[in-house]
């Protein structure tokens, strides 16, 4: 196939130590850059780049797709700036379609984050200075709504793990598990994970950790929100950054770039359809997820294609157990190859690309493997499926199922009482940064079938939440406090 997409060169590293042996996230980023264009065997590569993505990180560099592009053999690419909200497989998929369609000849991906430097400015007393680059790129591209609204935001703020742990709270009462038993169970699954990321090279963590020292809350691992602490949380506090390169198999063709350097996206599919987690109609089965996951478990079917490697997101928990729940997976260490973002590291915004990386350094070791990789963005809001493998099985396939979920899938509307009874949907306690002054948020179904976001600072009722379920109960309030 003339314009078959084709990954023809990777790159991946991170950095640990002192303040002086780290470098800034776009140093980061064009390093990446360079191994992935070493990595095709072929530097002629660059001169053909038409397009640098690059998902937007904790850095404030307005365009440093134009910076490396400059340095490095493709000064007239077109550039963009992905901004957080849109799905990081998105710029693949975007890649794949605009080869396929004879737009562009190869695109570079390429993501970088560097808040371990920050941290070790702060720690050793040190200036951090960014490059300054303060002119636009060609695009920017960003999500169309907002990830949650203003109740939400009003009680859980914008971090993301009292969203999660909300989640958490409703799928355990899903599955009937009790409070111990469930925190035994997503102990063990991430202790299993971070065997992984010990032995991963571009893994953060050095040693495995046993389960209860992830479960239980200690000074090491303070409670984030019940029932995650610190160490069930996605990790930003990295120096890691990781590339790409795709482009035509008629241009690998054409460059003789090996066979045994090229890696194949046979499928892809994501949802964009966006409901705030409160008004979801059931927050832990969302439409667009199934409907995503089904049409690679379709794809798979009707092929014949039986992936045998896989990293599922893991920002929290509860979105491996979701992802593993639509694909028909058990719960196990196999979900992973990084290790999981606490452990390998989950870099703020393109995770994605550093895990593809890491399944498709797997594959290219063992060209049986076929690697599946999951995304989200937001609050458990969109996701997205994607199948790699050795050899073209199949010609690229990718959809986006998000008018197919708007159809099915539409926002339960808000209560408009102030007050009454509801039925808990999910909850969880936030600290507030003091361990004396704790707040329980609850999301539930009035009985008028409305949503509603309610708090509480009863230290009896928080003392009770971590004991008890609470899910499913039948309880009163009063403006948007537990009565």
């Amino acid at each position: 196939m003339k314009n078959r997409p084709v990954v023809v060169g990777i790159g991946s590293l991170q950095q640990k130590g002192n303040f002086k042996d780290l470098d800034e996230a776009l140093i980061l980023m064009e390093k990446a850059t360079q191994e992935a264009i070493n990595d095709s065997s072929s530097k002629q590569i660059s001169k053909y780049i038409d397009e640098v993505q690059i998902p937007k990180g904790y850095w404030k560099y307005r365009d440093p797709g134009k910076w490396i592009a400059k340095r490095n053999g493709f000064p007239d690419a077109k550039t963009s700036v992905t901004k957080i909200g849109v799905l990081q497989q998105n710029l693949i998929n975007s890649a794949c379609n605009k080869i396929k369609n004879g737009e562009i000849r190869a695109s570079l991906i390429v993501g970088g984050e560097a808040r371990f430097k920050r941290i070790r400015a702060l720690i050793e007393k040190k200036e951090y200075q960014e490059t300054e680059l303060n002119i636009n790129p060609d695009h920017y591209v960003k999500a169309k709504d907002d990830l949650h609204i203003k109740e939400e935001e009003d009680a859980l703020g914008l971090m993301a793990v009292g969203y999660y742990a909300i989640l958490e709270s409703a799928l355990r009462n899903a599955k009937n598990l009790k409070i111990d038993s469930h925190k035994e169970k997503i102990g063990k699954l991430y202790s299993d994970f971070s065997k992984i990321a010990a032995l991963n090279d571009d893994g953060w963590i050095a040693s495995p950790l046993d389960w209860k020292n992830i479960s239980n809350a200690s000074d090491k691992n303070p409670m984030q929100a019940l029932p995650y602490n610190k160490l069930h949380c996605t990790s930003w506090n990295v120096n890691q950054a990781s590339a790409m390169i795709l482009c035509s198999e008629e241009l690998a063709n054409e460059l003789n770039i090996p066979q045994k350097n090229r890696l194949y996206p046979l499928a892809s599919s994501e949802t964009n359809h966006m409901i705030a987690a409160i008004q979801r109609p059931n927050i832990i089965k969302p439409t667009g997820l199934q409907l995503a996951a089904d049409f690679i478990l379709n794809i798979c079917k009707e092929h014949n294609i039986k992936p045998n490697t896989f990293e599922v997101y893991s920002c929290f928990p509860v979105a491996v157990q979701m992802f593993a729940d639509s694909l028909n997976l058990d719960l196990n260490s196999n979900l992973t190859s990084t290790g999981g973002m606490p452990f390998a590291g989950g870099p703020l915004n393109h995770f994605v690309i550093q895990s593809t990386v890491k399944i498709l350094k797997d594959i290219k070791k063992d060209s049986n493997k076929i690697g599946l990789v999951t995304g989200v963005s937001g609050m458990m809001t969109k996701q997205s499926f994607a199948l790699w493998a050795k050899e073209p099985f199949i010609n690229f396939i990718s959809k986006d199922v998000t008018n197919e979920a708007e159809k099915i899938e539409q926002p339960i509307p808000l209560s408009t009482l102030s007050e009454g009874s509801g039925k808990v949907l999910g909850y969880t306690v936030l600290p507030q940064n003091n361990v004396d002054h704790k707040k329980a948020v609850i999301y539930i179904e009035d009985l008028n079938k409305a949503r509603k976001v309610l708090i509480s600072y009863d230290k009896n009722i928080i003392q009770n939440m971590g004991e008890e379920e609470w899910v499913g109960k039948l309880v009163n309030f009063k403006d948007n406090y537990l009565a």
